[in-house]
């Protein structure tokens, strides 16, 4: 269980994420998704919510890439540290492009249910972002 699990996290990662592939979100995301963002950067429940998230993060960054540096798996749960890179070439979270290079790295829990996410506990270094773009010192 544990390889399959992790095998939906990377996927989710590489296909979803740095792809742009939406039309996997809704065999990867259960149809009772619930997430949990400490920074309130969150669309709702469900895949259509996921694809709310991963369009705003493609619009803001569209050369956007996610590293997947470590994952771990254990029963119905995965963990996986990730870096994310790219350059902010349009809005996002309210701010205007600025043309600056980002890396920003982050921790995301997956509970996996039926080879679907389920739910996700994710906590990113948002500070980080927000003063590498300038909107905060």
């Amino acid at each position: 269980m544990s390889a399959e699990n992790k095998a939906v996290f990377r996927r989710y990662f590489e296909e979803v994420l740095n792809a742009g592939n939406l039309d996997l979100v809704d065999d990867l995301i259960a149809r009772s998704y619930v997430s949990h963002y400490p920074t309130g950067y969150d669309f709702g429940g469900g895949p259509e919510g996921v694809k709310q998230i991963v369009s705003a993060v493609r619009t803001g960054f569209p050369d956007v890439h996610f590293t997947v540096e470590d994952v771990i798996a254990e029963g119905d749960r995965v963990v996986g540290r990730w870096t994310f890179r790219g350059t902010h070439q349009g809005d996002f979270m309210g701010i205007p492009p600025t043309g600056r290079k980002v890396s920003v790295m982050g921790i995301a829990i997956y509970r996996i249910a039926r080879g679907k996410i389920a739910e996700a506990w994710v906590a990113w270094d948002a500070m980080g972002l927000m003063q590498q773009l300038g909107a905060v010192p």
